[in-house]
């Protein structure tokens, strides 16, 4: 996949110095998801981080869509890095494609799928990325991950809690999310 250029708004953030604190979701329903994550965790702290490594809580959540398959194993971390979004892209999708990720069908069932969903609070849209990753919003299993690494962080283009987003989310249906026990 080609890398796009930042925007310029986004050039400046990027150039600023320091290493961003960079947040990913994590997901798989296929080959013992647990194992899947927990591999997919190691390979993020060993290859892309740069430091201040953590991980969330595993959870199970049902698929969101697609045809009939099993529960996902949910996940997030944080770590800082100094890499680009579109860096880090092509990273987290090499260590999809050796857990055995296929995109043959949309929104199917999957060995691995990690989301880049923040970098700082750099805003970018290209071709094959988006930060904010557009999803965070509307998915309770992408929200509880990311909460319990950071209970403050709030939306880099609204300026609302997330939590506060996780709260109307479980007021609007009942939750599905669970630990992965």
């Amino acid at each position: 996949m080609a890398s796009a250029s930042p925007a310029p708004s986004t050039t400046a953030a990027l150039s600023s110095g320091g290493p961003a604190i960079v947040y990913l979701g994590l997901g798989s329903n296929l080959e013992d998801p647990p194992e899947q994550l927990r591999r997919a965790l190691a390979a993020i702290r060993t290859e892309i981080s740069e430091g201040d490594f953590a991980a969330a809580p595993l959870y199970r959540s049902p698929p969101l869509g697609g045809p009939p398959q099993p529960d996902y194993c949910n996940s997030a971390c944080r770590f800082a890095s100094s890499r680009t979004p579109q860096a880090i892209l092509a990273a987290l999708q090499a260590i999809e494609t050796r857990h055995g990720r296929r995109r043959d069908v949309h929104w199917g069932p999957r060995t691995l799928d990690i989301d880049l969903l923040l970098y700082g609070d750099v805003q970018l849209k290209g071709p094959g990325l988006r930060v904010p990753h557009p999803g965070i919003l509307q998915r309770e299993f992408v929200l509880a991950p990311l909460l319990d690494l950071n209970p403050d962080l709030a939306d880099p283009l609204s300026g609302v809690a997330y939590g506060t987003t996780l709260a109307a989310l479980r007021r609007a249906q009942p939750s599905t999310l669970r630990p992965w026990i």
